[in-house]
């Protein structure tokens, strides 16, 4: 399989970008008017959103507990990662493990040049080599379509309009004509409620074309398709404290971490029998086309 764009996802995240673009035009110009006293509230979200940018990689990995193997440690992981890299045009990721009994993986960072892959020990113990292989081409396709430098950019004035909304009233002081903090604090909780769903509905859009990646790297949608229900069917039994551990990094994983109808709603992925179902479609088409 060839690496192809689908313009109908392209289409919709373009769309999902444009409307946030938008949203964040109108939170701009409302804050100015409003809400001056937030100027240096929003330097230091900035500045921390930037940190945040350029470390990205390194974060990642510290708040899973995952660290950087060598290739004595895990000669067999480290020749996948080569292996599909090289296919995939990218240079080779750092390699990283977490050691965790969930079935999961990750990839962070800001460029191809500063990225890292991780695993859990839980995703080595359950998949087999194609499967595995398809998990790792998901995870180095998100890489090559630099969707955390995307999702973070794209999470940026959503951070600030939650930061108002949380801490409006002390940044705004504490005079008697408290009428524009009330307005900048409104604005903000709609701006970002309309952003938390949109910015969900762009990480759904992008696992996705993440899927079809990691076909058109591995030849084999088939293999991601298995390894997608392994995960699944072992995430149920995953205890719940372990899943609590591990809910701020749904974002990043394979298969995100979701109990309840509140947990679906504001997913970061799509349903996971979706996602195996295009996989199929795939297979049948690469399968027609030899």
């Amino acid at each position: 399989m060839q690496w192809q764009t689908d313009w109908g996802l392209r289409g919709r995240m373009f769309l999902t970008m444009f409307l946030l673009f938008v949203l964040y035009i109108v939170f701009f110009a409302a804050l100015t008017t409003q809400f001056q006293g937030m100027l240096l509230p929003v330097i230091l979200i900035g500045s921390f959103s930037l940190f945040q940018y350029f470390f990205s990689d390194k974060l990642a990995l510290r708040s899973m507990g995952a660290k950087k193997v060598s290739e004595e440690e895990y000669p067999r992981l480290h020749a996948q990662v080569s292996r599909l890299a090289q296919q995939a045009d990218l240079p080779k990721p750092t390699v990283a493990v977490a050691d965790n009994r969930t079935p999961n993986a990750f990839a962070t960072g800001r460029s191809p040049s500063n990225a890292a892959v991780a695993v859990t020990t839980g995703l080595l113990s359950t998949l087999d080599d194609d499967e595995l292989e398809g998990v790792i081409a998901h995870e180095l396709a998100h890489i090559k379509n630099r969707d955390v430098a995307v999702m973070t950019i794209a999470s940026f004035l959503s951070t600030i309009a939650f930061i108002i909304v949380r801490w409006g009233w002390l940044f705004g002081g504490r005079g008697r004509n408290q009428a524009p903090i009330i307005v900048a604090i409104l604005v903000s909780l709609v701006v970002w409620i309309v952003s938390f769903l949109l910015i969900r509905a762009l990480s759904r859009y992008r696992e996705y074309s993440a899927d079809r990646g990691a076909a058109a790297i591995t030849g084999q949608p088939a293999a991601l398709a298995s390894a997608l229900m392994k995960i699944s069917g072992r995430m149920d039994q995953v205890p719940t404290e372990d899943l609590r551990e591990q809910a701020e990094m749904n974002a990043f994983f394979i298969i995100p971490i979701r109990r309840g109808f509140v947990g679906k709603l504001a997913s970061t992925h799509p349903p996971t029998e979706k996602r195996i179902e295009a996989l199929r479609q795939l297979e049948r088409e690469r399968e027609m086309g030899r």
